[in-house]
């Protein structure tokens, strides 16, 4: 069975403006994502950008990658995403995976892992990936978001907190973390179609607004989160023209 990735990509950008079509090597970046990503599937897939200006359509034909035009006025990337899905006419048990359009350097390994988790996890209605995390430092960092696992590798709760807490090891201070290490959540996410068209539909939850994680949403409806532990962390992605500085040096190598 194949899969979607959808890349959403937005022109507006508070810290990089124009960030899809910023110029790696040549090459748009959000091209760059798609190409990275199609290269590197252990499976052949479907990509797709979905924008929300003809420019970056636009360029994406260019260079022969699929893109939709969609809504600017979209809350969130996963309504945008919805809208994707109808206008590719995909149907509600397909699987689709979320692809941020600024990470040009990201391991299409991990694509192809939090696809497979909707397929080895028929009660999970969202799949993500997590990795260990290595220092103190972003364990109490709140840029760094915590996710707790039950048994069967199911998202029990994502936060911006420390968690979970090491009870007796904290005890004296804030010196070493737990083992097993607790897990920073990679935002990355898949999707059975279906569920990423009723997703906008439900209500914000308490607990989303209070963490400022639309993830949380899923869980406090009562859908399961499927979760890939990764090795290794994931490639930056872009933000600030430092990080596209960076890129281009690392594609100019």
């Amino acid at each position: 069975m194949s899969f979607t990735v959808l890349i959403p990509a937005r022109l507006a950008s508070t810290r990089l403006p124009n960030k899809p079509l910023a110029d790696i090597a040549g090459i748009p970046m959000v091209v760059r994502v798609a190409q990275r990503v199609a290269q590197g599937l252990a499976q052949p897939a479907r990509i797709v950008v979905a924008a929300d200006d003809a420019s970056i359509v636009q360029a994406c034909e260019r260079f022969g990658v699929q893109a939709v035009l969609t809504r600017v006025d979209h809350a969130s990337g996963s309504d945008r995403l919805a809208e994707a899905c109808d206008i590719l006419g995909l149907n509600d048990e397909d699987i689709v995976v979320n692809v941020q359009g600024d990470e040009p350097l990201i391991d299409p390994a991990l694509v192809q892992a939090v696809a497979d988790l909707l397929r080895s996890q028929p009660g999970a209605s969202m799949g993500t990936a997590a990795h260990a995390i290595d220092s103190v430092q972003d364990f109490k960092n709140p840029n760094v978001v915590k996710v707790v696992l039950n048994a069967a590798g199911m998202a029990l709760y994502f936060s911006r907190a420390p968690i979970a807490w090491w009870r007796d090891g904290f005890a004296e201070g804030l010196h070493a973390l737990a083992q097993p290490a607790p897990l920073r959540h990679i935002g990355i996410y898949s999707y059975r179609a279906g569920f990423l068209r009723r997703f906008p539909t439900l209500a914000q939850a308490p607990i989303e607004v209070t963490e400022a994680l639309e993830q949380l949403r899923a869980l406090w409806h009562g859908y399961q989160i499927a979760v890939h532990t990764s090795n290794t962390a994931p490639g930056a992605g872009v933000d600030t023209p430092e990080d596209l500085e960076r890129v281009r040096k690392t594609f100019a190598a």
